[in-house]
């Protein structure tokens, strides 16, 4: 908590005023969940994972994540930017609950964009990769996210959904059950615009939903799920909303645009 509000804080000596404040979406508490929506069926988003850290003996949600190659997932930056012990949890629904489709895998290396400035929250680049201590087994349960084509950006109300483990609404109650909610897309003219976010969104950046429906702590790394051409492309890494709560009017959930990192991604992969 008192390092979410030194970068709430840093945030606003960086910002232009009047500009709403960007709030990160990770949780450390394991108690926060997507704003509406509903519950996901089972497994319906496959490359969906839960991002853990070890204390003690236990391990805890605090982020979301897509599997894009057997043994690597994608992030945000600002979920791994600490030294902690990590594992990612393929095949889940219910956290906590065995249901005997989860796997368990370690992470091995954590690549973190290396323009990412955790005391710039606006400041893009929240991205990173994790590298896996061994290959996930793909299965109908357990299978990769599809990326877009370097530089794609989606037009104005592009149908796509949130999914993640995060709070209900702001300060809400926990819901263990991986949850999703349609945030369409608000193009980049309007979410920069007066009264919306402004000068803080960047063009590496893309915006979703803004009404009733939001992400909120503990999604932060998940993925943006967007319809194109029939198919679901992870079109954006959950980044951050604003301090005044996750589903302010006008202050739609902003992600990191993954079309715009292809080319870094690419240089990590091979």
């Amino acid at each position: 908590m008192l390092r979410f509000l030194l970068l709430t804080f840093l945030a606003a000596l960086v910002l232009a005023e009047l500009e709403p404040q960007p709030r990160y979406l990770e949780d450390d508490s394991a108690e926060e969940r997507v704003v509406g929506g509903e519950v996901a069926r089972p497994n319906s988003w496959p490359w969906q994972i839960s991002l853990q850290y070890k204390s003690g003996s236990s391990y805890y949600h605090t982020c979301g994540g897509t599997l894009i190659r057997s043994g690597w997932v994608m992030t945000a930056a600002h979920c791994v930017d600490r030294q902690r012990t990590w594992r990612v949890v393929l095949g889940e629904h219910t956290l906590y609950s065995e249901e005997g489709r989860e796997q368990y895998v370690g992470v091995s290396e954590v690549k973190i964009h290396p323009r990412w400035n955790p005391n710039s929250v606006a400041g893009g680049y929240d991205i990173a990769l994790l590298r896996l201590a061994s290959n996930a087994r793909l299965s109908n349960y357990i299978q990769l996210g599809s990326l877009p084509p370097s530089g794609q950006v989606l037009p104005h109300n592009n149908p796509c959904y949130i999914s993640g483990w995060g709070r209900t609404q702001t300060g809400g109650q926990l819901s263990s059950q991986l949850k999703q909610a349609s945030l369409p897309v608000v193009d980049y003219r309007t979410c920069t615009s007066y009264g919306w976010w402004g000068s803080t969104v960047k063009d590496s950046m893309v915006c979703a939903g803004g009404g009733r429906d939001s992400g909120c702590q503990g999604d932060s790394g998940g993925p943006l799920n967007c319809s194109v051409n029939g198919k679901w492309v992870v079109h954006g890494v959950t980044s951050f909303v604003s301090s005044l709560g996750c589903n302010t009017a006008k202050k739609p959930t902003v992600f990191t645009r993954v079309s715009a990192y292809n080319s870094w991604m690419n240089s990590i992969l091979g």
